[in-house]
């Protein structure tokens, strides 16, 4: 499993008018998204420079990446922990600040991971291996801004457990 690992996708600029870029408001910023063997993801800039709301943005995909990659790694850091993790969700949050001259980037990204774990005991090792997770996290390590976790825990009751609903009581 050590090594390097390499990604590929093919980006489509489908935003010409028929003028190209001949002004700034001249052209959509429609892309398309493609990876061999997966749906081809609709994307364009974020509502506030031109782009289509209803589009996937870079913004959108960076939050995405980070959070979908905390949750695969802590799953994986609470297999090796014995914690048995029985729901997640995440609703993660990202600061973006724009520098004044046409740019900007990202000042914090805080994920509010809720999980639910079988059962009390497993509540502290499950807090923790948040940490780990974060340590784990390939798309974390890659960034040059703070990535946070304020991680709800909750229990499963033995009915919650049986069906694979959510729980309903706060930790």
């Amino acid at each position: 499993m050590w090594g390097e690992h390499r990604y590929a996708l093919r980006a489509t600029w489908t935003g010409n008018r028929g003028s190209g870029t001949s002004g700034y408001r001249d052209y959509d910023r429609s892309v398309t998204i493609e990876v061999d063997g997966k749906p081809t993801l609709l994307a364009s800039a974020d509502k506030p420079f031109r782009g289509d709301p209803a589009r996937w943005n870079p913004e959108d995909l960076l939050l995405a990446a980070l959070s979908e990659c905390h949750l695969l790694s802590y799953l994986h850091a609470c297999v090796m922990a014995g914690v048995v993790v029985v729901d997640y969700d995440d609703e993660a949050t990202g600061l973006m600040v724009e520098d004044g001259a046409g740019s900007g980037a990202f000042r914090e990204v805080v994920l509010h991971p809720r999980v639910t774990v079988a059962s009390e005991e497993m509540r502290d090792a499950a807090v923790a291996a948040h940490e780990k997770a974060h340590a784990l996290c390939f798309i974390a390590n890659s960034v040059n801004f703070p990535v946070r976790h304020e991680p709800t825990i909750l229990v499963a009751d033995a009915t919650v457990r049986a069906r694979g609903a959510r729980a309903e009581e706060p930790a």
